[in-house]
């Protein structure tokens, strides 16, 4: 090889990685614009009240986060992962700190799996899991 094909491999080399680069910064682009998506469900109301339950969603590529503010029920966590489940994500991780001494502050990391859903059924599915763990204790009591 001579040196002239030697440069020219090489700006031929350099040409494709910045199409390359290229290519990948405008897909990072459409990313951060497209895919993450924040829905908040809750009354948020001017009163100092706090409305339960408060349930927020962040969608990031195939990664969710939910945030659920919720009044402290037995079998409420339960009945979220089961719905977690049903809608096909994977629980990568989950913390559950109280919050005062009537309420549950939960946080749900998990990966979406191959059905996708909308941020909005996603969180509607959440509300009825924590509103129907709201009405078995009801129930419970009567």
């Amino acid at each position: 090889m001579n040196k002239a094909s030697v440069i020219s491999d090489a700006i031929e080399y350099l040409e494709y990685l910045q199409e390359r680069v290229r290519t990948l910064e405008e897909l990072q682009t459409a990313n951060e614009t497209a895919e993450s998506t924040v829905v908040v469900d809750g009354d948020n109301s001017s009163t100092n009240e706090i409305k339960f339950p408060e349930i927020e969603a962040r969608v990031r590529e195939k990664s969710v986060l939910f945030k659920i503010l919720c009044q402290k029920r037995k079998g409420l966590l339960g009945k979220i992962l089961s719905k977690v489940d049903k809608l096909d994500l994977v629980v990568v991780n989950i913390a559950v700190t109280p919050f005062g001494s009537l309420a549950l502050d939960i946080s749900i990391i998990a990966e979406m799996g191959k059905l996708r859903h909308s941020t909005n059924d996603m969180v509607a599915a959440l509300r009825s899991a924590v509103e129907g763990a709201d009405a078995d204790e009801e129930e419970e009591e009567n």
